[in-house]
C-alpha cells in the first residue's frame, strides 16, 4: 500500500482509504457484523484511513468506526467525518453555535476527544466563501475539539475556493474515470498549496466496476434507486450524475481498455480506483465497500503499478466521447 502526507494535517494515510457511508445506510441493509468485517480486512490490507459522516445511518457508521478504531489503538488510523447535513442546507444553519453541536455529537459517536480531521459536509458556495465559517472552525481548532479541518465539495469551483483558505487541510471531491474536470484545476491548485485531495466516488457507484447490465436493480432504500433523479440529495453524487443506460456503455468500454492495456491482476474496478490514487495532486481515494471481499479487493489497488500512457488516454477518450456532454460544465 502507498502512503501518503494528508495536506495539512501532519498526518501519513494510505493511498485507498475507505468510506463508510454504506455501512450506516442507502446502500441497502449491512449488518454491524458486516461492518466491522468490512473495516477488519481493510485495516488488514494496509488502509489506514476511514471517512464518514455524522447523518451515515443517523450516526451509526460513526458508532461502528469508532468502536472499530478504539479496538485498534496503536494502528495509527485517521478517522474523517462530516457535518452540516443535520440541518437545512443554507448558509443560516452553518454558525458557530451548530457547529459545537454538530461537533461534539461526533466527539461522542467516536468515542475521542479531539475528531482527526472533520469536513463540511458539501455546503452552500456562500458558506464555503465566508469569513465566518473559518473563523468558527478555528476556534475548534484551538480549543481542542478538532485537530484539523477541511470541506467536502459538490463542485470544482467550491473546492478551489476551499483551497484558498490558509486554515483548509483537505477538499473531498468527487474524481473519477467519469469526472474528469477536477483535474483541469483542482488538483494543481491543492498541489500547489499543500491542500490534501480525497477522492471519493470513485466508481462512480458501481458502474465503474463493469459488474453491472440494464437488468440490474437495487433495494428501494439504496440511493442508486431512489437518487437517479437527485430528488433526495446532489444527482451528481449517484452514479456521477451520468444517466445509467450511459454509464453502462462507457463502463463497458472502461473493462475492455482495462482488459487489452492494464496489468493482467487488475479488476476494472481496482484499476478505476488506482487511476484516482495515481492522479497527481490526489492523496487518497475512499471506495466504500459492503463485503469483506470486496475491501479486500480495493484496498490491493493501492499497490497496482502506474496506469499506462494508453490507459491514460483510453480513459480520457472514453470520457470525451461519452461523458463529457453531460458532467463536465455541471460541477
Amino acid at each position: 500500500m502507498h502512503h501518503r502526507a494528508l495536506g495539512r494535517t501532519g498526518r501519513v494515510i494510505s493511498a485507498v482509504g475507505l468510506g463508510t457511508w454504506q455501512l450506516g445506510a442507502d446502500w441497502g441493509e449491512v449488518t454491524e457484523s458486516a461492518a466491522l468485517d468490512v473495516l477488519e480486512t481493510s485495516a488488514e490490507a494496509g488502509v489506514t484511513f476511514y471517512d464518514t459522516a455524522d447523518v451515515y445511518g443517523d450516526g451509526r457508521s460513526e458508532q461502528i468506526v469508532g468502536r472499530f478504531a478504539a479496538a485498534h489503538p496503536d494502528a495509527g488510523f485517521t478517522v474523517a467525518t462530516k457535518m452540516g447535513r443535520r440541518a437545512e442546507q443554507v448558509p443560516s444553519s452553518y454558525v458557530a453555535a451548530n457547529f459545537r453541536q454538530w461537533v461534539d455529537r461526533s466527539r461522542t459517536n467516536l468515542a475521542v476527544d479531539t475528531l482527526d480531521l472533520v469536513q463540511l459536509h458539501c455546503p452552500p458556495s456562500e458558506v464555503i466563501e465566508s469569513d465566518a465559517t473559518y473563523d468558527a472552525l478555528d476556534a475548534l481548532v484551538a480549543d481542542g475539539s478538532i485537530a484539523a479541518y477541511g470541506v467536502s465539495v459538490e463542485t470544482c469551483d467550491q473546492a478551489l475556493a476551499a483551497i484558498a483558505r490558509p486554515g483548509v487541510a483537505s477538499v473531498q471531491i468527487i474524481l473519477n474515470a467519469f469526472r474528469l474536470k477536477p483535474l483541469d484545476a483542482v488538483l494543481p491548485a491543492a498541489e500547489a498549496a499543500g491542500v490534501g485531495i480525497i477522492a471519493r466516488v470513485p466508481l462512480a457507484s458501481g458502474l465503474l466496476s463493469g459488474r453491472y447490465s440494464a437488468a440490474t436493480t437495487f433495494a428501494a432504500d439504496d440511493h442508486r434507486t431512489y437518487n437517479r433523479d437527485g430528488s433526495a440529495f446532489d444527482v451528481g453524487e449517484t452514479f456521477s450524475g451520468v444517466d445509467f443506460e450511459t454509464g453502462l456503455t462507457a463502463a463497458q468500454e472502461f473493462a475492455g481498455l482495462i482488459g487489452a492495456l492494464a496489468p493482467e491482476e487488475a479488476t476494472p474496478a481496482q484499476a478505476a480506483i488506482a487511476w484516482c490514487w495515481q492522479q497527481p495532486g490526489c492523496t487518497t481515494v475512499i471506495p466504500g465497500a459492503r463485503t469483506a471481499d470486496q475491501a479486500r479487493s480495493n484496498a490491493a489497488a493501492g499497490d497496482l503499478p502506474a496506469l499506462s500512457a494508453d490507459v491514460l488516454a483510453g480513459v480520457r477518450r472514453i470520457y470525451d466521447t461519452r461523458i463529457r456532454g453531460a458532467v463536465h460544465d455541471r460541477w
